[in-house]
């Protein structure tokens, strides 16, 4: 028996990476207590894919723990020990908003979280890969330094730049303005860092960008791309805040970011960091999603502009894959901006529209 255990199972990435993991033949343990729920309110809940998954993998067990708590998380560990080849560790508080309301949570749940399940994994996998979703976060607001330039409908930065292919791993961390959510994000990236090098585990942290694809149970604080074409069906009014509305994203959809995984299941390293997203292959400005979401609904979107932006907000990130790209040259990103777009309306506008009925 080989054993993946994915934290965050029922969200975005981690439901994804149960359905990926299961269909390489791994038996699959999804670890999730449907805290995003309260993080951002029912209408976030993930239950409906905790159901979803429990009916749809096979031999997929799943346990409603807290990864902060250690004695359950252990117990899981203990149970399943040696077989344990891959831990996927993608359960985390995600947002910056939130965090400012409430730091002591946000801490807790992302860097003792993740404490908690590297030296359980230590203790009794320590031959299991541990894959960690960090965030682009980590740098702060040092990305709103660069030299930009105003186009039309969107900011870009100098094609005459180093990082004009995208931003990369170099960046510093140092000195810049975070966020709580980015500081606990922080902790725990450099946390499963140190226990590559240190311990001499085979560890990876992902540093995404912005994460999407249909099974992502947007909301206003989370989830970008998801939340937006919700709001295009739905009618709902969004707001936009700051940069001129221009500001832009690389978006990765959660398939690629997962087949991205499976590299480093497959030919583990010792301590990574890569820079995750959609690259140059995949970005898109606020003003360019809308437009894309009225075309593809052929609603007229609802959304109001304030010119105060959020604070340590990037006004522009484009990840630079390169150096997972040479670590990993048979990945590549599949999906662009337009069939995320088109694949979150198609398989969710029915259950949204129903929402809007009841």
């Amino acid at each position: 028996m080989s054993v993946a255990i994915i934290t965050g199972s029922s969200g975005l990435v981690g439901s994804e990476a149960v359905h990926h993991f299961a269909s390489l033949g791994l038996d699959v343990v999804g670890i999730d207590n449907g805290m995003r729920a309260r993080f951002f309110g029912e209408s976030a809940s993930t239950n409906w894919m905790t159901g979803r998954l429990k009916s749809e993998v096979r031999g997929f067990r799943h346990y409603s723990s807290d990864i902060r708590d250690t004695a359950q998380i252990d117990r899981i560990f203990e149970e399943y020990g040696s077989t344990i080849e891959v831990v996927i560790h993608a359960a985390a508080q995600p947002s910056h908003d939130w965090a400012a309301g409430d730091p002591f949570t946000d801490f807790t749940v992302n860097a003792n979280g993740t404490s908690t399940m590297l030296e359980a994994t230590r203790r009794f996998a320590p031959e299991a890969v541990f894959i960690y979703m960090s965030t682009n976060k980590v740098y702060g607001d040092r990305p709103n330094e660069l030299p930009l330039i105003e186009q039309d409908r969107r900011w870009e930065i100098d094609p005459r730049h180093e990082y004009a292919g995208g931003i990369p791993e170099t960046m510093s961390i140092d000195g810049t303005l975070h966020s709580l959510f980015g500081a606990s994000k922080v902790a725990a990236d450099v946390l499963v860092q140190e226990y590559g090098r240190y311990f001499g585990m085979k560890t990876a942290c992902f540093r995404g960008g912005c994460l999407t694809g249909p099974n992502h149970s947007g909301t206003m604080l989370h989830g970008f791309l998801a939340y937006l074409m919700k709001c295009a069906v739905t009618g709902t009014p969004y707001t936009i805040y700051g940069y001129k509305a221009k500001q832009v994203r690389d978006n990765i959809h959660a398939a690629d970011l997962v087949r991205a995984f499976e590299q480093v299941f497959r030919n583990p390293r010792s301590g990574e960091v890569y820079n995750i997203g959609g690259g140059r292959y995949s970005n898109c400005s606020m003003q360019e999603a809308i437009a894309l979401c009225e075309q593809i609904t052929e609603n007229r979107f609802d959304w109001k502009y304030v010119d105060q932006n959020r604070r340590g907000d990037h006004i522009w990130w484009i990840s630079d894959l390169s150096r997972f790209q040479s670590h990993y040259p048979g990945w590549k990103i599949t999906y662009d901006v337009p069939q995320i777009l088109n694949e979150i309306y198609e398989l969710n506008v029915e259950r949204w529209r129903e929402l809007c009925v009841s």
